[in-house]
C-alpha cells in the first residue's frame, strides 16, 4: 500500500468528506485518475504540490495519461505562430492559436508551464518609443490577457529578453521579466534594467539600480518552484528568487551559479546549451565535444547547488553512425542542436541540420521519432522554439483590465 498523498487536499476542498479520501493509497488514486477523460486529467495537477508531485511520479506515470507536450515555433519572417507535434485528444485544442487578436506584429517571446508570452503592435495606437506590449495566453482554454505597457525606457530595445515565469504548484499568479539592455559602442557591456510585471497587482516594476551590469542574459532558461533560473554569457546561471517582493516594490534576490562544463571554449563555438527540468530541479543538458554523447547533468535545489552527472544519451546509436561533427566556413559544427529537455516524459527535442528535421530522442528506447511540421524549411536554425505543455488553469483576472 502506498503512502496516501489526498488527506491535506480533500480537506481543503470538502472538510466533510475528507475523512473518507484519506483512505485513498496513491494506488488507488493512479487507478482512478488513469480512466479520466484528459481535460480533467490536466486540470487535476492544479488542486496542489501532492497531486502535482503524484502525476510526474516515476512509478506511476506509465499509467497516467500523458501530458500533451509540443513544440511552439515562428518563422523570422512571418507573424504566424503555431505548434508542431502535439499529441493529445482535445479536439478543441487551437494548434494554431487563432484566438489571439490579429496584429500587424505579433511575435513569440516565451512558454511556461503551459501559458505563452507575445509581443504585439498596433499601427492605430502605436506606443511611444521604449515601449514594450505584451499578451500573455493560455491555447488549452483560449483565454488571453492584454498587459498594461511597460514604463518608457531610452534602453535600445534591439537588446531586450522578456522571459514569462508561471507554475501552479507554486503560485496562481504569472510574472513577466523584461530584460533590457543599454545601446553602447560596443555589444553587450552595457547597464541592464529590469521590468517585472506581477499579475496579482497589474503593475510593472522597474529596477532601475543597474545590478547587472556588464553580464548579458541569454535564452536557455527555467522557472522551478518559485526560482528563475537565466543562463548569462559568463558560463553562469543567474538565480532571481523572492519574486512575490517586487509586488511591494523590492527586487528579487539575486544569485549565480556556475555551469558544470570545464571546456568553455568548446561550449562558446560548438554547443547549444538547454535547460528542463526533473523532479524540481534544475537540469543542463549540451553535447560532449565529439558530439556522439549528450550529457545531463542536475542541480541539487539546496545550498551549495552542486551539479551532479545524471545522463550520458548516445547519439550515435539514435542516429547511427559516429561522425557528428561537420567542418563548416571557421569551425567545427555539430549536427544536431538540442532545443527542449523534458525528462519526465522521457524526451529530448533535437533540430537535425543534416536532414532539415525536428526529432524527438527517446531516452529509454534510444530511438529518434520524426515530428517535423508540414511546413518546415529551413537550413539554418532561424525560427524561435519553445517547449510547451499543456495547461487547463485559468488565467488570473488583472486588476483594471
Amino acid at each position: 500500500m502506498g503512502r496516501t498523498l489526498l488527506v491535506n487536499c480533500n480537506k481543503e476542498m470538502d472538510p466533510g468528506n475528507g475523512f473518507l479520501a484519506a483512505k485513498l493509497t496513491d494506488d488507488l488514486v493512479v487507478e482512478i485518475l488513469s480512466r479520466l477523460p484528459f481535460k480533467s486529467f490536466c486540470r487535476f495537477k492544479c488542486v496542489c504540490k501532492a497531486w502535482l508531485a503524484l502525476s510526474s511520479d516515476p512509478q506511476y506515470c506509465k499509467k497516467l495519461l500523458k501530458i500533451p507536450t509540443g513544440l511552439l515555433y515562428q518563422r523570422r519572417y512571418n507573424s504566424a505562430i503555431k505548434l508542431a507535434s502535439l499529441p493529445h485528444n482535445d479536439k478543441d485544442f487551437d494548434e494554431a492559436l487563432s484566438f489571439l487578436p490579429q496584429y500587424e506584429q505579433l511575435e513569440l517571446m516565451d512558454s511556461c508551464n503551459g501559458l505563452v508570452l507575445c509581443k504585439y503592435k498596433n499601427s492605430y495606437t502605436p506606443p511611444a518609443p521604449g515601449i514594450c506590449r505584451f499578451i500573455v495566453c493560455n491555447p488549452a482554454t483560449r483565454e488571453w490577457k492584454m498587459l498594461p505597457d511597460t514604463p518608457p525606457s531610452h534602453y535600445d530595445p534591439f537588446y531586450n529578453m522578456s522571459i514569462l515565469a508561471f507554475s501552479t504548484s507554486w503560485s496562481a499568479n504569472f510574472y513577466v521579466f523584461n530584460f533590457q539592455r543599454l545601446s553602447t559602442r560596443y555589444l553587450g557591456f552595457g547597464p541592464v534594467k529590469l521590468q517585472v510585471f506581477s499579475s496579482d497587482l497589474s503593475t510593472w516594476f522597474l529596477d532601475d539600480t543597474s545590478w547587472l551590469s556588464g553580464t548579458s542574459v541569454s535564452q536557455p532558461h527555467m522557472f522551478i518552484d518559485g526560482a528563475l533560473y537565466v543562463h548569462t554569457d559568463l558560463h553562469e546561471i543567474m538565480v532571481l528568487k523572492s519574486l512575490e517582493e517586487t509586488s511591494s516594490g523590492i527586487a528579487p534576490s539575486l544569485r549565480t551559479i556556475k555551469l558544470p562544463h570545464e571546456n568553455v571554449g568548446f561550449v562558446a563555438r560548438f554547443g547549444q546549451r538547454c535547460f528542463g527540468q526533473s523532479s524540481g530541479a534544475l537540469q543542463y543538458a549540451l553535447p560532449e565535444e565529439d558530439a556522439r554523447t549528450i550529457l545531463v547533468w542536475s542541480l541539487d535545489v539546496d545550498e551549495p547547488y552542486e551539479w551532479s552527472l545524471k545522463y550520458r544519451l548516445s547519439m550515435s546509436h539514435a542516429f547511427g553512425r559516429d561522425n557528428l561533427c561537420q567542418y563548416g566556413v571557421h569551425s567545427w559544427q555539430c549536427d544536431y542542436e538540442v532545443i527542449a529537455l523534458d525528462l519526465e516524459r522521457d524526451g529530448v527535442l533535437l533540430f537535425d541540420k543534416r536532414a532539415d528535421k525536428l526529432r524527438l530522442y527517446n531516452t529509454r528506447t534510444g530511438e529518434l521519432d520524426e515530428i517535423q511540421p508540414e511546413d518546415h524549411r529551413c537550413r539554418k536554425l532561424q525560427d524561435a522554439y519553445y517547449h510547451y505543455v499543456a495547461s487547463y488553469s485559468k488565467l488570473p483576472a488583472l486588476f483594471g483590465f
